[in-house]
């Protein structure tokens, strides 16, 4: 008889400074528009006060953003983001990639947010990165399982953007430096992910790399 794999039970713990964190991280993931030079500044001010597993990589996007022309810095959003399916900030896509079921995950999150007395502008979608981080500041129980609901493909775009080299890269590693670390279920889950992709992913889509050995995540900050 074959060991049944028993799923994590773990339960994702909030501290007092989560909510900042993650609110400074949305500001971050957003596109860089007019008011980005604003955002940056409060999300550089925000940082100083985190832990330093999760502050420093915000402080090395945020030298970077400041030191970037704002249309360069755009450009490299809309190629990063809108260009590249493997570092797609929807996070509904990577559980159930174009299908019928990933309409059910952003009608789910709708509900979610409508629970919280929480409402999003017609044109936002509800499983973009930025507004899951931003729903997780003002709602940091339900928003730290959304998270943790879907470390799967967080972890995935967090390597996809590691290895773009993108000056994105360590925002994500800052949001993983929030969630527990990956472990048991949740590497087979990323490995699963990496190795076959989104369900029903299109032929001709850029491929997603298959590493033999997942790397370390970025370890949570103190507990």
């Amino acid at each position: 008889m074959k060991a049944m794999k028993r799923k994590s039970t773990r339960t994702a713990r909030t501290e007092s400074w989560h909510p900042l964190a993650w609110q400074a991280q949305s500001l971050l993931l957003a596109y860089p528009d007019e008011q980005f030079a604003q955002r940056l500044a409060l999300a550089g001010r925000v940082a100083c006060t985190l832990p330093d597993s999760v502050a420093r990589p915000l402080l090395r996007f945020t030298a970077h953003a400041e030191q970037t022309v704002p249309a360069d810095l755009a450009a490299a959003y809309v190629a990063t983001f809108d260009h590249r399916k493997r570092c797609c900030p929807y996070l509904t896509y990577y559980a159930h990639g174009d299908t019928r079921k990933r309409g059910i995950g952003l009608l789910r999150l709708k509900q979610t947010y409508a629970a919280a007395g929480w409402s999003l502008s017609d044109d936002e979608l509800p499983d973009h990165l930025a507004v899951v981080l931003e729903f997780a500041a003002t709602d940091p129980a339900t928003g730290v399982r959304l998270l943790t609901e879907h470390r799967a493909g967080l972890e995935l775009l967090r390597l996809a953007l590691n290895d773009e080299s993108s000056p994105w890269a360590p925002v994500l590693d800052s949001v993983s430096a929030t969630l527990p670390a990956l472990a048991g279920d949740d590497r087979d889950a990323v490995m699963r992910l990496a190795a076959e992709g989104p369900p029903e992913e299109q032929v001709g889509l850029d491929p997603y790399a298959s590493p033999v050995l997942l790397p370390d995540p970025v370890v949570g900050g103190p507990r």
